[in-house]
């Protein structure tokens, strides 16, 4: 033990000539978004909700992974680490014992100071302080981890909505939006990790009227969210009341709203981790449940039981059966969460729908678990669709169930896992994988999945290409080449089968993606990369108009590029120069786009300025660019750019105290080939469209 004390006392004296800022054992650090969206968000060029996933992710990582008790299942779940790296971690703690300080990282074999510094916002020994002698009230009310957020923002021009309605031929008034232009956000959240968290989450959208009408199921703010969340009730690992989403296996059944899937990080993402309830904080108002969920340990086993009686926005429809009786019926479900008019109010919250379900899982060693998803969903009226060439095998009917199976197995650095599942409509869907370090050098990936075109999972969101784990096979190969620290190669490829239609795809179809990403980082200030990337689908043809063949897929094939460096000029001083390309080819006709972005930073004392200011040119809206901008605490922004035109934007941010923090952004985007922007209520009749965006926090406690 004493040849263990001096190689600690050798470590920590390293990491402090290394790293002047860590003066004692490091207190948890702000998540660096920009930086965990760069390494971990999809290849943007979906329209995804990027803040519910970014809120998924900021649940995990607010509660500091226990670096003395995780295993392997816990430690993948950061993302941060790849199976060598977690494999030396256990290996480390089993011969010399619990770690004694961070600074102890160290000395762990395949963890570079890098690779530290990168994980420590994230972890803990476990003794965060935490006094259990007081009440949970009293621990509740002297808790540091506690803020009320409330953000305010706009558009300044005038969208047509929220114009005088006019009146249309038939002499009634055009719909408009019924309430202000103006964006509200309310957070309140006090929480301690791994002891409790309680949030409550209060939005109101653009348009939206701020009014108490219980009949029309709107009380003041449009959205209200609540959750309170207590981990570590004698055996009860967690118990959540309120809004909650769920993970397990790799995500048929439980997907928590989220999956990662392709990106830049091309091997650690594919795997999803069984990290159970977590509580619901995100503005989305779908996806979640609501009600009361618990997880129960015992030894090696561990059940967990799922609640849920929550609204659902949609539309429906009269029917009649054969004795001519007429019923409703829901004919869409609305997922915008956005009631602005007259006909959007009357969705909200029209429907309700019942949830139970649970998990069972097993360790059958410290390498080996299994478990058991079981999922039942009700509506209180029967769903159908309006039927489409397409849509014929998707979920119809008043009830669904799905049950799965799942597996986590690491065997030596291979991380091996598994789930299969089955719905009530017997429709099978299956997704197997691994990730292993073959060297310290080489990381591989590997995932197959296989989607029946009539499997239903309505709260499943597993490895795709699609936005769900329906009507699809495929197989992706992902591999990280690090040769030296600064050089690191990533690079995948992914073959996939739609067997049935598509909306777009009116025929059976394939396609395949591949991206590869060179970095070089000569220092710990300075980063380039090159990233290239090809997708190739199939997509209808214009109807030809002859009555044999109304329709005809052809490939629409689209490569992207990215050209990125980024300097560290002083500590007070960051700069970022990108050069985004992309090239459509569809029907025999190429279209390019293009677009050029320069980044300024300057932090110092309380004060933080950002900037950017970009060009965009794009032939249509098959080559719009993505490109993640910086906005103010925890909301998100990755905007698509079409057309020609600039796009510039500042961020602010001063902190008065250790209690009073204020955010300002102002972007614009200017357009030089169009007098309106948007279309429907959205139109804006001016050339160019600005944002302001105001937040201010302030922490309940120095």
């Amino acid at each position: 033990m004493g040849l263990r004390k001096l190689h600690i006392a050798l470590c920590i004296s390293t990491l402090l000539l290394t790293y002047s800022i860590y003066a004692q054992n490091p207190p948890q650090g702000q998540i660096d978004t920009e930086k965990l969206v760069e390494r971990l968000f999809p290849v943007q060029e979906e329209d995804l909700d990027y803040a519910a996933i970014y809120e998924v992710l900021f649940q995990l990582y607010s509660n500091p992974i226990n670096i003395n008790l995780a295993d392997a299942e816990i430690l993948q779940a950061s993302y941060l680490l790849n199976p060598s790296q977690i494999n030396s971690i256990i290996s480390y703690r089993e011969k010399y014992g619990p770690f004694l300080s961070l600074y102890e990282l160290q000395a762990v074999p395949d963890l570079s100071p890098e690779t530290i510094q990168q994980i420590l916002p994230f972890i803990t020994l476990g003794n965060n302080g935490n006094s259990y002698s007081k009440g949970l009230i009293r621990r509740i009310i002297d808790e540091e981890q506690g803020y009320l957020l409330f953000r305010h923002r706009r558009v300044l021009e005038t969208r047509k909505g929220f114009t005088t309605a006019d009146s249309s031929s038939s002499g009634q008034p055009n719909s408009r939006y019924l309430g202000g232009p103006n964006d509200l956000y309310l957070r309140f959240r006090i929480q301690h990790a791994r002891d409790f968290s309680l949030g409550i989450t209060l939005d109101k959208d653009a348009g939206e009227q701020f009014i108490w009408d219980p009949k029309s199921n709107r009380y003041g703010f449009n959205f209200f969210s609540f959750h309170f969340t207590k981990y570590q009730v004698r055996n009860w690992k967690v118990i959540s009341v309120g809004d909650y989403q769920v993970q397990f296996g790799q995500g048929l059944v439980f997907g928590a709203g989220y999956s990662l899937g392709k990106g830049a990080e091309t091997v650690p993402t594919v795997r999803k981790s069984s990290v159970g309830i977590l509580p619901y904080t995100a503005a989305m108002e779908f996806g979640f449940f609501r009600g009361l969920g618990a997880t129960y340990q015992s030894g090696k086993w561990q059940g967990t039981i799922i609640t849920s009686l929550a609204p659902r926005d949609g539309r429906s429809s009269l029917e009649r059966d054969s004795l001519e009786n007429v019923f409703e019926t829901i004919s869409s479900l609305s997922q915008s969460g956005l009631h602005r008019t007259a006909s959007e109010i009357s969705t909200k919250a029209k429907f309700r729908e019942v949830s139970i379900g649970g998990n069972t899982q097993y360790s059958l060693s410290k390498k080996l678990s299994i478990g058991g998803n079981f999922l039942s969903t009700r509506f209180d009226k029967p769903w159908i669709k309006t039927p489409t060439v397409y849509n014929q095998f998707d979920f119809s009917g008043q009830s669904n169930w799905v049950g799965s199976f799942y597996f986590n197995y690491n065997w030596k650095n291979f991380f091996l896992f598994g789930e299969t599942g089955i719905s009530k409509s017997l429709g099978k869907g299956s997704v197997i994988g691994f990730i292993t370090s073959l060297s310290k050098e080489f990381n591989l990936s590997m995932v197959w999945r296989n989607y029946d075109r009539d499997f239903h999972s309505l709260y499943g969101n597993s490895f795709s290409e699609g936005t769900r784990s329906i009507n699809e096979r495929g197989v992706y190969l992902g591999m990280e080449y690090q040769p030296t620290r600064q050089w690191k190669l990533n690079a995948y490829y992914d073959f996939f089968r739609f067997p049935w239609l598509r909306y777009r795809v009116y025929s059976p179809s394939k396609g395949f993606e591949w991206l590869a990403r060179i970095s070089y980082s000569p220092s710990k200030t300075l980063l380039t990369f090159i990233q290239l990337r090809t997708e190739q689908k199939e997509r209808n043809l214009s109807d030809t108009g002859e009555s044999a063949i109304p329709y005809l897929v052809s490939p629409i094939k689209k490569s992207n590029g990215m050209l990125s460096l980024e300097y560290q000029l002083s500590k007070q001083v960051f700069i970022r120069s990108r050069i985004l390309g992309s090239r459509v080819e569809f029907n025999s006709e190429k279209s390019y786009g293009f677009m050029v972005l320069q980044d300024f930073q300057y932090a110092r004392d309380n004060w933080k300025f950002t900037t950017r200011f970009a060009l965009f040119d794009t032939d249509n809206y098959d080559n719009r660019q993505y490109a993640f901008e910086n906005n103010v605490l925890w909301a998100f922004s990755v905007p698509a750019f079409s057309g020609q035109g600039m796009r510039y934007y500042f961020l602010g941010q001063y902190k008065f105290n250790t209690q009073l923090t204020a955010y300002f952004r102002f972007a614009r985007t200017s357009y030089s080939d169009r007098d309106q922007i948007g279309s429907g209520l959205q139109t804006i009749d001016s050339s160019h469209i600005t944002e302001t965006t105001f937040l201010i926090r302030y922490m309940l406690h120095h």
